[in-house]
């Protein structure tokens, strides 16, 4: 009973940092007052502007307040669950299965029936996905991408 509260707690709070993120739709005065800042107080302050003035919405319709709706949304909770669970993260890619990488998998959107084959694929390319001790979240994201790419069952996701 508690992992699906956890799961679910893991991912309302990626979803919570990604919606102030310059790679979605995110626009608004928040994001346009915030630009180029970092931190969970900035992130936090840029969605509440956002939210509670309803001006992203509005930017959306009138292409104003940096809004660009011509752009592809993409959903960030991977990166947001990565870089919040590295640890964890590495431990689980290490052996192959655990309450994190399953997270990313599903905010990655692999479906349960393909959800082994991206277990296996992250643990037997370990070394790859953390070549060092100074890897990024973003550069394990865009590893994890690459071999998804490379993978025939997985290769769908990316």
């Amino acid at each position: 009973m508690m992992r699906p509260i956890l799961t679910g707690l893991v991912m309302l709070t990626a979803s919570s940092f990604a919606m102030a993120s310059d790679t979605g739709p995110g626009c608004g005065w928040g994001s346009m007052l915030f630009k180029g800042q970092s931190g969970v107080a900035s992130h936090v302050v840029a969605a509440t502007t956002n939210g509670t003035s309803g001006n992203n919405t509005f930017g959306m319709t009138s292409g104003t307040n940096g809004c660009d709706t011509s752009r592809t949304i993409n959903y960030t909770g991977s990166n947001a669950v990565v870089f919040h669970n590295m640890d964890r993260l590495s431990n689980d890619i290490a052996k192959g299965d655990g309450e994190i990488l399953s997270t990313v998998a599903s905010t990655m959107g692999i479906q349960p029936q393909d959800v082994p084959t991206f277990k296996r694929v992250m643990h037997d390319n370990f070394n790859t996905l953390y070549p060092n001790s100074d890897v990024t979240s973003e550069q394990i994201v865009e590893t994890m991408v690459s071999l998804m790419a490379n993978d025939k069952t997985l290769a769908k996701y990316v």
